[in-house]
């Protein structure tokens, strides 16, 4: 089945062909070329935009070849014309995109996506041999989750050394949570404290260092890195105290805490 990688303006993503929607829903490609047609003048309304027609050309059994024409959808419009199939078809292709979007993760949709697919299904097969053993499609989901595993130990080395260069600064600071503590705070009348007395200010969600102590070493930026369970990045950047901060805030607030 051909599935394709169409670069974006905003992104790279998976294109299917009608063809292969007839291929993965078991239906004849003449019955999906008709959906497509009847459905689109509502997708046109909608959405401003016809589907993309194209074509492909196709071996016959002679040998010879043919242009074959086809349609070219996204996965938002495959899923629109899965609307008239029957609940095994539609399951079918949610399914294949399911497969396709693994694959995206694993090998990416740069201009090499292919080749490195094909290579590690070569190497697959190659291993099943060597080893005599049968290449079981069921078991075909391991390799894949185990190489997902180590584009995710790579990811987190990767990020886990910029942020250890990042933070080297705040290596020895202090969190306004720990430093609340040493004045028998809990970390919000702490902050109301200082704001109170001009220390810090508020602002774009997070707590800033008053102009006129700037420049004295009295805090650092700590940088934080998390993920969502849709994997969106989150960056978070606070302010710490260092040693010198900490004897500034002693002697202001009059706690005897070094």
């Amino acid at each position: 089945m051909e599935t394709m990688i169409i670069k974006t303006v905003n992104d790279n993503q998976h294109m299917m062909t009608s063809l292969e929607i007839a291929e993965v829903t078991g239906k004849n490609h003449k019955d999906v070329l008709k959906a497509i047609r009847k459905m689109e003048q509502a997708w046109v309304d909608v959405c401003g935009r016809k589907f993309a027609l194209t074509s492909r050309t196709v071996v016959q059994p002679n040998g010879g070849t043919r242009e074959v024409p086809c349609y070219l959808l996204t996965k938002t419009e495959c899923l629109y014309i899965a609307t008239k199939f029957n609940d095994e078809a539609r399951a079918r292709l949610v399914l294949r995109w399911e497969e396709l979007e693994r694959e995206r993760i694993i090998f990416g949709t740069d201009d090499t996506a292919f080749l490195k697919k094909d290579t590690a299904v070569i190497n697959e097969k190659e291993q099943c041999l060597s080893k005599r053993e049968p290449c079981n499609p069921c078991l075909k989901r391991l390799p894949a989750l185990q190489v997902q595993k180590q584009i995710l130990a790579m990811a987190d080395e990767i990020v886990g050394t910029g942020l250890r260069m990042l933070n080297e600064p705040a290596e020895d600071t202090l969190t306004a949570t720990q430093v609340a503590k040493t004045f028998n705070m809990n970390t919000r009348d702490f902050n109301a404290v200082l704001e109170d007395l001009k220390i810090q200010y508020r602002a774009n969600g997070r707590w800033n260092l008053a102009e006129h102590l700037q420049g004295r070493g009295y805090t650092a930026e700590r940088t934080h890195v998390d993920y969502s369970l849709k994997g969106k990045r989150k960056v978070k950047v606070y302010m710490t105290w260092t040693m010198a901060g900490l004897k500034y805030l002693n002697s202001q607030l009059g706690y005897p805490n070094l």
